[in-house]
């Protein structure tokens, strides 16, 4: 028999199914403990699908947090399904779908908001000099008009 018409082939099962436009391989998992493994996550979300590359955060910012890749878009539903709300080692995760729009929005915005505060810098320091040459100025007139009356 062919593999491919193999009906218990998670993708000839599903492959009719129509999927929301958030929906995709990446999961993003929030909540984890920190002294969860690699291991211990490919045995949490192994068990819904294939796993391409789990990712976890590191440094103290992105410490409790991963990113799930599955092989196909289905077992990724699938695992977010199952796993949103799922204790592990006495924490309830959250299992988002990845977002890339988002994310790199908040990107955007961060980076914008370094721009502007680097021109409000560049702005202030102009400013800081316009004000100098005004009082430069102002003493050069004042000293003007003492060497005059002498």
């Amino acid at each position: 028999m062919n593999d491919t018409m193999d009906i218990n082939q998670p993708s000839f099962r599903y492959r009719n199914q129509r999927l929301p436009p958030e929906v995709n391989r990446i999961l993003y998992v929030k909540n984890l403990p920190w002294k969860i493994t690699k291991e211990q996550m490919y045995e949490v979300f192994g068990g819904h699908g294939a796993i391409r590359q789990i990712r976890m955060g590191m440094d103290r910012e992105t410490k409790g947090t991963a990113y799930v890749v599955y092989e196909d878009i289905f077992e990724a539903k699938n695992a977010l399904e199952k796993l949103s709300g799922y204790n592990v080692m006495g924490r309830y995760l959250i299992v988002l779908y990845y977002q890339k729009d988002r994310y790199m929005k908040k990107v955007n915005e961060e980076k914008e908001k370094e721009r502007i505060n680097q021109l409000r810098k560049e702005l202030a320091e102009k400013q800081r000099k316009v004000e100098e040459k005004k009082k430069a100025k102002a003493t050069l007139k004042v000293r003007k008009k003492r060497e005059t009356r002498k």
